[in-house]
């Protein structure tokens, strides 16, 4: 019996080791479908991705028994697109884009829940205005885009007008090839209206931030992990993502109850999905910031570190049809985390650690992992997917049986792999 042909859309080294590491993986053959350079830089051409993509599916001389992907757009669309065309398992195109369109995934939110912040769309002709009835600081972003990319959080009137002015010079990067994908629905007024390059403001969350991550299997719908997002002191930038989560038992349950809710009415099925929030414990209350119809990469390995097997496995099972159960604290250590090691200012980089001195900490620091994200002689700024105020260097993933000992392993991890800048 031949093995599954599973075509994983922007697949790349980091994340082939952990697929490799999913139960039955030996079942498995996993095809490259689309570059990550292709996903990702400049302006994004879904239409001509759509066609690559076809004339690489209609080529291959064999079964296409899945097709999946495990980043934001285009991927997270891409894969309903083609799962349609090719027959192959996967949650609607509009159930995706009520996820992705953040206008319309507030509007669907409202209808479920009260734990959202208040929204309004921003005119980007003219001269800009704060909507009424909102209140500083709030955050400005595209209804689509990439990470944090073109997201701004503004505390007065002369930093919303100057955070409109960026989002209205490079919305189209990603606005453009979304309204492509807007395109193929049959949208409500109130969306086909906004397009997708369109500008919303939200007034900003507070409190710690936490992720809950789970999948729809046939309908149902199930949470399997609840995660803290710890930024870097006075920043919106992410230091590291912790499993699991250290809330209280009742919010964790409240997280739950509230995700459950909302992913029932997207109508997301036979997907995984990945919502942030934000925990205000000083008021008790609970805020919802994103949904994202795809289960967070970023989590693979802490999940294996903790559970003993990663979240790729359930996207894998549901695209296959299979019930993705997940063990519970199988893994071989207590907590986890993915570490986001940074510089806020600019440079070039003169020296990046080598793959000699990654691989020397990998084997002589138990439960470490270790991806290097920014190489010599590049400049952090032309960097792709970076938010707007800081670029990722080094992301460092450590398994450990105590908070403590996990922090020590990260220190060592850096002191291990040094890197140099210069500025030109």
């Amino acid at each position: 019996m031949g093995r599954t042909n599973v075509f994983v859309i922007g697949m790349d080294e980091e994340n082939l080791r952990t697929l490799n590491e999913v139960p039955h993986a030996e079942e498995y053959r996993f095809h490259p479908l689309l570059s990550v350079e292709e996903l990702q830089h400049g302006e994004i051409a879904v239409a001509d991705l759509l066609e690559k993509a076809e004339k690489e599916l209609d080529a291959f001389d064999g079964t296409v028994d899945a097709i999946v992907g495990y980043w934001d757009f285009p991927v997270s669309t891409l894969v309903p697109i083609l799962a349609e065309r090719y027959g192959t398992r996967a949650t609607s195109l509009e159930s995706v884009v009520k996820c992705e369109h953040k206008y319309w995934s507030r509007l669907e939110q409202r209808k479920v829940i009260e734990e959202h912040p208040r929204f309004a769309l921003v005119d980007l002709e003219g001269d800009p205005e704060p909507p009424e009835g909102m209140r500083f600081p709030m955050w400005l972003k595209p209804v689509k885009s990439y990470s944090s990319e073109l997201a701004f959080g503004v505390a007065d009137e002369e930093e919303f007008r100057r955070a409109v002015a960026e989002i209205r010079r490079g919305v189209a990067r990603i606005g453009r090839p979304f309204e492509f994908v807007l395109d193929r629905l049959d949208l409500p007024p109130e969306i086909a209206e906004a397009g997708g390059q369109a500008c919303l403001a939200e007034e900003s969350l507070s409190g710690v931030q936490a992720a809950v991550e789970g999948y729809v299997y046939d309908g149902e719908v199930t949470v399997y992990g609840v995660l803290d997002s710890i930024n870097y002191p006075d920043t919106p930038c992410f230091m590291r993502h912790q499993y699991p989560s250290a809330l209280p038992e009742p919010v964790v349950l409240r997280l739950k109850d509230v995700s459950k809710r909302v992913i029932e009415q997207v109508g997301l099925d036979w997907a995984t999905f990945s919502i942030e929030y934000f925990y205000d414990a000083a008021n008790d209350e609970i805020g919802l910031l994103e949904i994202n119809p795809r289960h967070s990469q970023s989590h693979a390995e802490l999940f294996e570190f903790v559970d003993g097997v990663p979240n790729h496995h359930c996207m894998l099972s549901l695209a296959l049809g299979r019930d993705p159960r997940l063990p519970y604290r199988k893994g071989p250590y207590e907590v986890a985390a993915k570490w986001y090691h940074r510089q806020f200012a600019d440079g070039v980089v003169r020296r990046a650690p080598t793959r000699e001195e990654v691989e020397r900490v990998e084997r002589e620091i138990p439960g470490v992992r270790v991806v290097v994200k920014a190489k010599e002689g590049q400049r952090l700024s032309e960097m792709p997917g970076q938010d707007s105020y800081s670029y990722e260097l080094t992301h460092v993933f450590v398994g450990a049986d105590s908070e403590e000992e996990m922090r020590e392993k990260y220190d060592r991890c850096l002191a291990m792999l040094p890197y140099e800048f210069g500025e030109e």
